[in-house]
């Protein structure tokens, strides 16, 4: 390991995020104050024990040379990649899904592992690749190594967490200069998707296509593709509604209608928005939350951790966490921006956008403007390898902006 200069650190960013955790370890607690079991009471606990894991991760990060991690690209995916396929047969089940190796109470979802990894690969590829931005195998090379990851965990499965690699992908992809036109007509497909609910929108919105096409004008043979692209996926929209789970189904029918169904599938979305909107201006203090402590609110340690910030703290506690999830987020693209490195200044971009998206639909989950996904909240919700995957990234992000004159 290289020595550091600790006074050199960007002690504002890692100030944020050690805030954060901390206010992650206050939140659990009181969401299960009033738990059934003292195991789940404890939960609090074992959190300080996996902050304390993931500190120790963050500090060997930010002792790791950038080249290093360059070096070990290929043999990290690729080890990512297996432990996908082993959780698939040897993991322990749970709620019908195979996410989870299991080591005695230590649980470990590989597919943590598998964003960084994806966002490592990715860089990699990005910034030594000679094929033009635009390149047809430029985007399908990159695009590949997205599915494989998407795939297996799509098989487990895990919707929620197949969306963060999307993401990925296409932040790595506007990082890496592509033009955001090029990506809207990239993902105009599943826009389709949308529209073919009804056949007039779907008209209008391929008539604007269309006329996008002839003006941005992306050249002849990926416009034809985006079009036959855009029929087709419209076309099969009644199929792909057939073959998806009833469960899958309602989730989304209660996002749209949380109402149609209160006591089952809207129950979740409900209570939430009761907690946060109950919580007033200041909050109804620790522990005194009503809809967690009368056990109102579902999973309120893990998927809904905001709602019990707001209930118990109010607007004020949420605008904290904004802020300090903005700043986070503000602070790793300025740090981005000012690397020499190609390989580097993606990492960071891929990182910001893990940060914004699961931020993004955690907290839009708990207000009941995103469907229920089960994605944590960075450094708040309970779950060790959640919080080391954080702390990893916010290593990579330290350790960049502290090495950003390196090439």
């Amino acid at each position: 390991m290289t020595m550091l200069s600790y006074a050199s650190l960007d002690w504002k960013l890692i100030g944020a995020a050690l805030l954060l955790s901390l206010i992650g370890v206050v939140l659990i607690m009181s969401a299960q104050h009033y738990a059934d079991t003292t195991y789940q009471q404890q939960y609090y606990q074992r959190q300080l024990i996996w902050l304390v894991i993931a500190l120790a991760v963050f500090v060997t990060v930010v002792h790791l040379p950038l080249r290093l991690f360059d070096f070990i690209t290929p043999l990290f995916y690729a080890v990512s990649m297996l432990l996908l396929i082993l959780v698939l047969f040897i993991g322990t089940p749970r709620m019908g899904a195979m996410r989870w190796f299991s080591f005695g109470p230590v649980n470990f979802a590989p597919s943590d592992l598998a964003k960084v990894a994806l966002i490592f690969i990715l860089a990699r590829f990005f910034a030594y690749t000679k094929l033009s931005v635009i390149s047809t195998r430029r985007l399908a090379a990159s695009a590949l190594l997205t599915v494989i990851p998407l795939g297996l965990i799509l098989k487990q499965p895990d919707l929620g967490t197949s969306l963060v690699f999307i993401v990925i992908l296409f932040a790595m992809w506007f990082w890496s200069g592509l033009s955001p036109a090029y990506m809207i007509l990239i993902i105009s497909p599943l826009l389709s998707l949308v529209a073919a609910s009804h056949w007039l929108v779907w008209s209008i919105y391929i008539t604007a296509l269309v006329i996008f096409l002839l003006l941005f004008k992306p050249g002849f043979l990926f416009g034809f593709f985006t079009v036959v692209a855009n029929l087709a996926f419209g076309i099969i929209t009644p199929f792909m509604w057939g073959r998806l789970a009833d469960y899958q189904k309602l989730r989304i029918l209660t996002f749209l209608d949380p109402g149609m169904d209160p006591r089952g599938a809207g129950y979740q979305i409900i209570q939430s928005k009761i907690a946060i909107g109950s919580g007033g201006i200041l909050g109804k203090g620790l522990f005194n939350g009503s809809q967690t402590r009368l056990d109102f609110l579902p999973e309120p340690h893990t998927d809904f951790i905001f709602s019990v910030l707001g209930e118990e703290f109010g607007l004020l506690g949420a605008l904290v966490v904004l802020f300090l999830f903005g700043f986070i987020f503000c602070r790793a693209i300025r740090i981005a921006v000012r690397c020499r490195s190609k390989f580097a200044s993606l990492l960071v971009g891929g990182a910001a956008s893990i940060f914004l998206f699961q931020f993004f639909v955690n907290i839009g989950m708990t207000l009941g403007f995103m469907p229920v996904t089960g994605l944590p909240l960075p450094f708040v919700s309970y779950g060790g390898t959640s919080l080391v995957l954080s702390w990893s990234l916010i290593g990579l992000i330290v350790s960049t902006d502290y090495r950003w004159q390196e090439y």
